[in-house]
């Protein structure tokens, strides 16, 4: 490599690393036009005072639901007498904690750590809507998680009829979810069912042409003028199309950038993609984990430590590792199954009925390495 091919010590090939990290909010938002348009049209009543229609957005993960609703609420929580709150479900998985960050939304402080019912704090939210004459829209961002844990029918029973119990009070609600073997509307109970009838918006897989789109426009930003090559551009483009996720091909720049880095080089190159793409296809797994309590990752290792085993045997290495019982063992058997991490199947022994296996939906090292 030339010389004035190679960076100095203190140079670097990023104008801006943020635009590739996972909380960013472009300025160009593509492809996602009749998306937007039923968000803002559902939500447009709040503007004027009154509550806002609901929204179910679905689709699989990686395809932009999250950034639409990130770029709504940010127009939306501008308008005076309206407040947009974003809840990401997979941190807070309850009620109360669901409850617990509409509160510090508004009111700029933690509510009590303890002491304090659901009852009296989903009362202090109410009070300050209706004295303030403010509407509320909450997305629940990962709503699955909270149905996971079975907590979403109470949670959206709350916030639906919150003005039955506090007149006044205006509640939108939006929810978003990338399980597709989710049924919302089936798995909430009829209470809540009979008050969400929801707008819907989906979000499909983007094609390739419109992955290269929205990555050049992330080069554009976040790179200076020509380190991706137009061919370089192109096997990202497939690579990501390949996994259906947006976000890998997001963090696969990322890491071939870091990596062109590290060989002092001003492109990055196809050999930087190769190096990388194994980390940054899992970019939806690490993100899974990250959400995992202790005893669900402990199931997870046991699990990927003896994969194929029965159900039975997992569970005794289980609760000699967490002491916990067999109800609990069920309970996040099932959340790593609707979470996409294992394949839990019951199966037909010789001699002694249906058992159920559980493998690991990912390569086993791959799981390891990012629990240790």
């Amino acid at each position: 490599m030339a010389d004035e091919d190679m960076l100095s010590w203190d140079e670097s090939i990023f104008r801006d690393e943020h635009v590739f990290e996972i909380d960013y909010v472009p300025e160009v938002f593509d492809h996602r036009d009749t998306q937007l348009e039923t968000l803002t049209h559902a939500l447009r009543p709040a503007t004027r005072g009154a509550r806002p229609l609901n929204v179910l957005a679905t689709g699989p993960p990686g395809t932009g639901k999250t950034t639409a609703i990130q770029k709504v609420f940010g127009e939306l929580d501008a308008q005076p007498g309206v407040r947009a709150v974003r809840v990401n479900c997979q941190v807070d998985s309850t009620r109360y904690a669901v409850f617990s960050r509409i509160f510090r939304a508004l009111f700029d402080y933690e509510p009590p750590a303890s002491g304090i019912s659901f009852k009296k704090l989903f009362g202090q939210i109410a009070e300050k809507l209706t004295e303030e004459e403010t509407v509320l829209v909450v997305a629940l961002d990962d709503v699955n998680y909270l149905f996971y844990e079975n907590e979403a029918s109470e949670t959206l029973y709350s916030l639906l009829r919150a003005h039955e119990a506090h007149p006044g009070t205006k509640i939108g609600v939006i929810l978003i979810s990338s399980d597709l073997d989710l049924d919302i509307i089936e798995g909430l109970d009829s209470r809540v069912q009979s008050v969400f009838r929801p707008e819907e918006a989906y979000f499909p897989v983007y094609d390739t042409s419109e992955i290269v789109d929205i990555l050049s426009n992330r080069i554009e930003v976040g790179f200076r003028p020509d380190v991706v090559p137009p061919d370089v551009l192109d096997e990202v483009a497939a690579r990501t199309a390949e996994t259906g996720d947006l976000r890998v091909g997001i963090d696969l720049l990322r890491r071939a950038g870091l990596n062109a880095e590290g060989r002092a080089s001003k492109t990055i190159e196809h050999r930087d993609i190769e190096q990388t793409f194994d980390t940054a296809r899992h970019v939806h797994l690490e993100r899974h984990l990250e959400g995992l309590s202790d005893p669900e990752r402990t199931l997870l290792t046991v699990i990927a430590e003896t994969d194929a085993e029965q159900a039975g045997a997992v569970y005794e290495t289980f609760h000699e590792e967490t002491d916990l019982g067999y109800t609990r063992y069920t309970e996040i058997v099932n959340k790593l199954d609707d979470l996409g991490l294992i394949e839990a199947e019951y199966e037909s022994l010789e001699g002694r009925g249906r058992s159920r296996s559980l493998r690991l939906a990912y390569d086993p090292e791959a799981v390891l390495n990012r629990l240790s």
